[in-house]
């Protein structure tokens, strides 16, 4: 993908909402949000290749000092961080330092099966994180990193290196990068069908009458 098109993504992309593009998603029969996850800042929105990354859990080793993961250096800027941590709430796989780091690359945002910790700092520096849980024990000799761009499985969602992430106030979901333009094209025939809904609404018409008429039942068919 040149970068000319994928800033004319990113546009399209960022004019949209969760709701949209998961009705769009919906229409494909492809499962698409990510349940359980919820932003820790709120009115933030955020678009990117998904940077994946697995975590497994350890057993510590008496005296033996294991880190939690130092990937964040491969995170190339624009991408979004999404971390399978099992969905664990006994430890954390994200936090300040990695929000300090993340910053200063210019990763687009963070989302995160598990939990997170040191939010003063991550809402102070309105960083985009998306997490399970949020906990103040670390990760450290708790779980490690075990593979870094390779497919995730978060429920019954996949997601792939290079597939598109989108959050927002409603949550995260994933779009597959073969299906990103058709999503994308859907969900703005969504967004005009609701919209014309709304109008239609504003004017008078009863609010059963101008779904019907509409299209409401296939939003992504607006012509």
């Amino acid at each position: 993908m040149q970068i000319t098109q994928i800033e004319q993504i990113k546009e399209r992309l960022m004019a949209l909402d969760s709701a949209a593009i998961s009705d769009a998603m919906d229409s494909l029969h492809i499962p698409a949000g990510l349940a359980g996850i919820v932003p820790r800042n709120s009115g933030i929105k955020i678009v990117g290749p998904a940077f994946t990354v697995r975590y497994e859990p350890i057993i510590p080793e008496q005296g033996k000092f294991l880190n939690a993961g130092n990937y964040i250096d491969e995170v190339p800027a624009g991408h979004i961080v999404v971390v399978d941590n099992q969905g664990r709430t006994d430890c954390t796989s994200w936090g300040n330092i990695l929000t300090f780091k993340a910053i200063q690359k210019g990763i687009a945002g963070s989302v995160i099966y598990g939990s997170a910790r040191d939010l003063s700092e991550v809402r102070r520096l309105a960083y985009p994180l998306f997490t399970t849980g949020i906990y103040m024990v670390s990760g450290k000799n708790r779980a490690k990193v075990a593979e870094v761009q390779c497919p995730l499985k978060i429920d019954d969602v996949v997601v792939s290196p290079g597939d598109w992430v989108f959050a927002d106030d409603n949550g995260a979901l994933v779009i597959p990068q073969l299906h990103l333009l058709t999503v994308i094209e859907r969900a703005e025939n969504v967004e005009k069908t609701e919209q014309a809904i709304i109008e239609a609404i504003i004017n008078g018409e009863d609010l059963v009458s101008a779904r019907e008429k509409l299209g409401y039942a296939v939003p992504w068919k607006y012509d």
